[in-house]
């Protein structure tokens, strides 16, 4: 899917760090605020559970103080993303609940805490570190995008 995110830090190095230290695979996966907060987290996975903590997503913000914070980000996936596609066929995001966005004359708004937009809207949810539709009207949407590939096709070079 070709989502527009808006990461906070170099998820490269975040990725890179991570995956060092833990031992295992981590990779990004967007930037959100995990309900109604008014500020976003960027949010990784991870396939197995933290060892100590058992969580498999974490998000990573800075405090109003300045300090790094780290957050279990599991309630990730319980969360649905309201999403509006630009000319160009990119889905754009609202991160948090006052995280207004306008691209191409439509305006998204609300993060995960609601969705207010004056265009179409496709609703995807985050399972395993990945966005998939919500249902069937939302995948018909995203399967109309030219660069997605369905489960068990070969993805066009």
């Amino acid at each position: 899917m070709n989502i527009k995110h808006e990461p906070q830090f170099d998820t490269a190095k975040i990725i890179e760090h991570y995956t060092k230290k833990d031992g295992v695979p981590v990779e990004y996966v967007c930037t959100s605020a995990l309900g109604g907060e008014e500020f976003a987290v960027d949010i990784f996975y991870r396939e197995t559970p933290h060892p100590e903590f058992g969580n498999r997503y974490f998000g990573l913000f800075t405090s109003p103080n300045g300090s790094l914070m780290i957050t279990n980000a599991d309630k990730i996936e319980s969360a649905e993303f309201g999403m509006i596609e630009d000319n160009e066929g990119k889905l754009h995001y609202s991160a948090h609940r006052h995280d207004y966005k306008v691209v191409d004359g439509k305006m998204i708004d609300g993060g995960r805490a609601y969705v207010k937009t004056n265009a179409h809207v496709t609703m995807l949810r985050i399972q395993n570190g990945k966005f998939y539709a919500v249902d069937i009207e939302d995948l018909m949407d995203v399967a109309e995008s030219k660069d997605y590939v369905y489960p068990g096709q070969d993805a066009q070079v």
